[in-house]
This record gives C-alpha cells, structure tokens and sequence, in this order.
C-alpha cells in the first residue's frame, strides 16, 4: 500500500516536535536591546488628601546598561537609593492637585545574558543568609532541605538538587488565592504558585544548608514580538557556589522543560531588572515598612497603603547595538 506524503511529513512532524512558530525560542542569547516606558497616574483624590508615590528605578550594573528619562509634569520628584541594597527610587509627595498627573520613566537598556559569573565581596552579605518574614528559616526547611541535598558535597551540587526539587514538585498555577507573595510556607504547602513563589521556595531552602541565594524582580521583554505592552511582572534567582553566582529560574523552566537545563547557569538577554532582595526599604521610609518586593508603583493616600496599584508597561525592541 502506497503511504501519502503528507502522512510522512505528519509523522515527521510529531517526531522532531521542535519545529514550528510554537516552540520558538522564549528567551534570547547573547544580548539584547530594547526600550521600556513605565507610566503612572496618580489616582483621583479627595480635597485635603495627601499621596506618596515610589517607583522602582532600574539602574545600570554589569549585565544591563540603562539610560533613563524622568517626565512629571506639575509633579516634584526626586531619585533616591538604598545604599545598603543598593535598590534605586523615584519619590514623589504631593497634595490633591496630583490627581491625574503621570510619571513616565522611559529607559533605554542593553543587557547582557546572564551565565555564571564571579561573585563580588557582597557575597559575604549576611542578608543572604537571613530568615525573612516570607522565607523563615525553621526546623521544617533546614530537614527538607537537608533531605534533598543528602550525598551532596559540594554548593554548586546542592543547588541543583535544590533547583531539580522545586521543579519536580511545583507547577506554575495563579488560581485561588495566596500565590504571588514570595511566600516560602504557601509554596511548599500548595506546591503551586507563580514565579515569587518557586524562588521563594529556592532561596529558603539554599539558605537552610547555608548557601546564599538572593531574588530579583523586573520584566521579561517578550522574545517573539518587537513591540507592545508588557503584561506581568517576573522574578528570578541566583545562588553563591565556588566563589560564583549561579542564575536560576525554576518557573520559567517549569513551563517548558526542554530549558530546564538552559535555566540552571543562566539568565536571557530579555530581562529587565528593576530592584533586588524581600524585605524592600524604601527611602525615604514608608509609614508601612518594608515590602516584600518592588515592581509595581508603591502608593500611600494619607498614609495608607493603596492595595493593588499597578502601572503600564510598554517595550520596543532596538536594533543590536
């Protein structure tokens, strides 16, 4: 019986799995260059209201070099920073007239992909070694732990096992409530959540068998497309072994396993890092405290914080410098 061509290419098809438009690559190598523009409007306010606004200002290091123009129109902002995190910010207070007035940020950023590199002095930092509110370390961490990375010598063989565990035992899962906190407890509880979550859940577990790790958070610049609105926010981690900082990111590998070794030593050129660590001080102080994290405008209204203010967020991808 004669088989149809096109039941070949259908086999074939089936077989290799990689081509076509739906397994294109979702990170990019190397480098990339691309624009940014975050926008904020301040809310309507009563007569009398006083409003406090921070920004996440992202700032040049060794992966990403970041030009930035500041727009507020009839609004007083200031840059500030955190010297001890070294987290930068835009700070403005201002009375009831601010209702509808924007901050733009434009940014104009190369950034480099991420791969294993040699850590600095701030290695010794003991916040990456500390419990925080959301990632405690207790007895059940430190035996999970322990567990997972029994026969292991060396930090770099412990973070794999750690990084192999979180991915094996969590799935990328925004339904319900709880999730997106960085919450170590929630993540290891439901074994569901979103990027906050896994690394959460990663960075608790390195720092139980005393490897330091540390959390950031920014965007990822979509890889397919060279223009449009950035929809979420995304996080990731790195670990401290053999005198380097070791990139992860467990829930980007989660939704595709064949990365799952790409995301184990590196992070793509189409990120945008915006501030690093939990437990964010803000300068100058907030009546509330720290913050687990900073992506999203922080907003207070007579000293109150605004629950669930978000900005728009906006790319376009350059031409390769």
């Amino acid at each position: 019986m004669a088989i149809h061509p096109s039941f070949f290419s259908l086999v074939m098809g089936l077989a290799l799995g990689a081509a076509g438009p739906a397994m294109a690559k979702s990170y990019k190598q190397g480098q990339d260059k691309y624009t940014v523009d975050y926008t904020y409007t301040v809310p309507p306010l009563a007569k009398g209201d006083q409003v406090e606004v921070w920004l996440p200002l992202a700032s040049t290091d060794a992966f990403q070099t970041v030009g930035t123009t500041i727009t507020a129109p009839g609004l007083a902002v200031e840059s500030t920073v955190n010297a001890k995190s070294g987290n930068h910010f835009l700070h403005t207070k201002a009375d009831a007239s601010a209702a509808g007035k924007s901050i733009t940020v434009a940014y104009t950023v190369t950034r480099r992909e991420k791969a294993t590199y040699p850590a600095a002095a701030e290695v010794n930092d003991p916040a990456y070694l500390r419990s925080e509110p959301l990632m405690p370390l207790n007895d059940r961490f430190k035996k999970l732990a322990l567990e997972i990375t029994q026969g292991k010598t060396s930090a770099e063989d412990k973070g794999r096992a750690i990084y192999n565990y979180v991915l094996k035992e969590m799935r990328y899962d925004k339904s319900g409530s709880g999730w997106g906190r960085g919450d170590a407890v929630y993540a290891c509880d439901s074994k569901t959540g979103n990027c906050t979550d896994f690394h959460a859940l990663f960075i608790v577990l390195a720092r139980s068998v005393s490897i330091p790790a540390r959390f950031a958070i920014g965007f990822t610049i979509p890889s397919q497309a060279d223009a449009g609105p950035i929809e979420g926010y995304h996080c990731w981690a790195e670990f401290a072994a053999n005198g380097s900082w070791i990139p992860v990111d467990i829930s980007e590998a989660s939704k595709d396993p064949t990365t799952k070794d790409y995301y184990f030593g590196h992070h793509p050129a189409n990120r945008f890092q915006l501030t690093q660590g939990q437990q964010i001080e803000l300068v100058p102080a907030s009546s509330q405290g720290p913050l687990t994290f900073l992506v999203h405008p922080y907003v207070e209204i007579n000293g109150k914080a605004v629950k669930g203010t978000k900005g728009t967020y906006a790319y376009k991808r350059l031409a390769a410098p």
